[in-house]
Parts: C-alpha cells; structure tokens; sequence
C-alpha cells in the first residue's frame, strides 16, 4: 500500500506505513489533512509540508525507509517520555489522554526547564521532588509535612478573600519552591487543547519541576476556580510523589477506592478536625464550607464522605443537584481578549519568566532570543517591558 504525493502533477508514492508512523505518533494526527489523505490514497506536496511542520518531523523522513523511520519515532518518544509517563494519572475518571494530544506542549516546556537550568546556576536541586515517596502513616501526616516543605498553612487559605487569591497563593508557595506551573491559554501555546479532555500533567526534573493546568470545560459541572485549587493541589502531591504524567480526575465522582493521593490533597484542603468541627450535614453546609476551604461544594461533599460523615447515597444524591444547579447558571459572555503579555506570563508561570528575565539582563541570552524561547514570538523584544510588568 502506498500514498501518492502530489509534486508538480507528478504523483512519487511513499510507504503508507511510514506515512501513519510519522503522523500517528505526532499532533497532526489529528489533522483533517491527514484523514483526507488516508481516505483518497493522495496527497498534495504542500499539504505533506504543512504536515510535518505541524507535527516538527523532517518531510524527508516520510521518503525514507520504513525501519528508519520507526527508529526514529523510537528515539523520540523515548527523549520525550524522560519528562512524563505514558501512563494517564486518573482518579474517578475514564478518561485518557494520547501522548499526541499534548506532545508539543510536554516538549516546549521540557525544553524551557532546560532554559532555564542552563542560563540559572542559582537553581538547587528540588526538595518538594520525592519527599513523600515513602508513605507516612497516614494521608494526613503526608499533607502536614508537604504544606510545611512548601510553606503554606491551612490559615493563610482561609485567610484569603477570594479563591483566586488563595490560587494566587499556592501557585506563590510552590515557585517560591522552584515548582513550576504553566497555565492553559489558547493560541499561546504550541497546541490547542480543545478536543482534549483532562486535568494537566505533572513534568518531571530534579531542579524545576512543572506543573501544567489544563483548564477549560472537564465536563463535571464544578466552578473553575475552585476546582482548580483541588487540581494543583493533587498535582502538587504527585510531584511529592514522583509521579509525573498526564492526569484525569472526576471532580464530581464518589470512587470509593481513590487513589492515597486524593486522600492526602484532600487533608491539605479541608483537614478533618476543622471539618468535623464544622459539621457539614446538609447541601448548604457543603457549600458554606466550599467557602471557607477555597474549594468547590463538590470537593467538600466527597471529603465529608470520605471522613466518613454523610453516607455515599447522601453524597451522590448532593452531588447531583449541584450538578443540576451549575448547568441551569447563567453563562457569561465573549471573554474579553488577554494582553499578550498577560498570556505569555500566564502559560510561562511567573517564576520561569522571572528568572529569564534576570538572565536577559545579565546578556545571559538574547532579546530575540528570549522572544523565540522563551515567548515563542508572540512577542518582539519592543513587548518585554511590558512583560516584565506583568510578572511584577
């Protein structure tokens, strides 16, 4: 079998094996181009182009033997799985997620973890890496010793007025950490996620690890903020643990064999004392301590069934009208559009774009340099100021 492409009105026939190889192990796959091709046998020579740019694979690799060809996808993929497992992280979810679907994203910020090893030599190697590999006696001993490695008290959670601001401030603790975390922003990154359902993915180094946010829709029906301190704070426990991958968790699931570290977020969250204290019974309980503990009124029900203070039916039956609740809420209007710099500071994370700034002032690198690395030219050097104000 073979697929003709298109040059000049002269068909040159490649290997069709070659052809999936290449495209299947990369994000365009995913392309229509590349279904049109299967499906009629041909393909223009422009359109193969536009392929292999897409999915940054050398067009004369589609003209080349097929052994070689699987070597070099070995190769590869091997470079690309050192920062990230296969495997998908999942907790109360089915879901999983293709190496593809986030291919380009895992190696931009691979590649911007060695950036900044190689322009920083005040980095030291990462104490929040591995400190609970070896589990403690309980998931709540474990989140006592991980909020303290990292600085955070459960007071200066509930101190916060809003739960943007205690996001703001776990994002703080853990870079002040040299814990990285990037955050989701469409067209500024090196892929869309928008057929792509999960939560993020954790991204291995000794130095700088990075944490990725997924953000967007996933289809469990909790308000974003909320749900996006439960997720950093699972992902922040991976980190601890040395698991690095792609995640998946069911926000609104009562799974009632979850995995130890839900258990261990969940006591960095909501500690039980406090929440037994709190007695949460009913669904308006549930939400007022959402309130209090910066989390959504989801996350509380599952943790006060956990602790073993409403039953699973009584759970699965809030569970259910806050679903009800959430989808019959008013949604807001167009978005209005994020300054560049604003974008590039938020899929960056704060404490890399700092620290390469610090290293474009020392002349460490470029300005045209840190505009393609660091800012993948959605900003020409005349928008760093405006960059450097963003980070603060």
């Amino acid at each position: 079998m073979s697929i003709d492409v298109l040059i000049d009105g002269t068909a040159v026939s490649i290997d069709d094996a070659v052809f999936t190889t290449l495209l299947d192990n990369s994000v365009a796959g995913t392309y229509k181009a590349y279904g049109d091709a299967l499906q009629s046998g041909s393909i223009k020579f422009k359109d193969l182009l536009y392929l292999a740019d897409r999915g940054d694979i050398p067009y004369p690799l589609f003209f080349s033997p097929l052994p070689l060809v699987r070597e070099q996808v070995r190769v590869k993929t091997e470079k690309l799985l050192a920062g990230v497992s296969r495997d998908t992280f999942s907790i109360g979810s089915r879901s999983k997620v293709d190496l593809r679907d986030v291919e380009l994203i895992v190696k931009d910020l691979i590649r911007k973890q060695q950036l900044v090893r190689t322009h920083d030599t005040s980095l030291e190697r990462n104490r929040i890496v591995g400190l609970l590999r070896n589990e403690g006696p309980s998931p709540d001993a474990d989140a006592a010793r991980l909020m303290s490695a990292i600085g955070l008290t459960h007071d200066a959670v509930r101190a916060c007025r809003t739960k943007q601001k205690a996001l703001d401030l776990l994002i703080d603790r853990l870079e002040a950490n040299q814990v990285l975390v990037s955050r989701s922003v469409q067209n500024y990154m090196p892929q869309r996620l928008s057929h792509v359902r999960f939560s993020g993915m954790t991204i291995r180094d000794n130095k700088v690890p990075f944490i990725f946010l997924a953000g967007g829709d996933h289809h469990d029906d909790q308000e974003p903020v909320g749900r996006t301190i439960f997720t950093l704070t699972l992902m922040t426990v991976m980190v601890a643990r040395r698991i690095f991958a792609p995640m998946t968790w069911d926000g609104g699931s009562i799974d009632t064999d979850p995995r130890r570290e839900y258990d261990v977020a969940g006591a960095m969250l909501m500690p039980a004392e406090r929440l037994r204290e709190m007695g949460p019974v009913s669904l308006d309980d549930m939400k007022a301590a959402s309130d209090e503990f910066k989390v959504t009124a989801s996350a509380v029900t599952v943790r006060s069934m956990r602790v073993g203070m409403i039953t699973g039916e009584t759970a699965s039956n809030y569970l259910e009208e806050l679903r009800v609740e959430f989808n019959s809420q008013p949604r807001g209007g167009p978005r209005s559009p994020i300054l560049p710099e604003n974008a590039v500071r938020k899929y960056n994370g704060a404490e890399f774009t700092r620290r390469m700034l610090r290293a474009l002032d020392s002349m460490s690198i470029s300005p045209g340099e840190f505009c393609r690395a660091v800012c993948l030219n959605h900003l020409k050097p005349s928008g760093i100021e405006g960059l450097r104000r963003a980070v603060g």
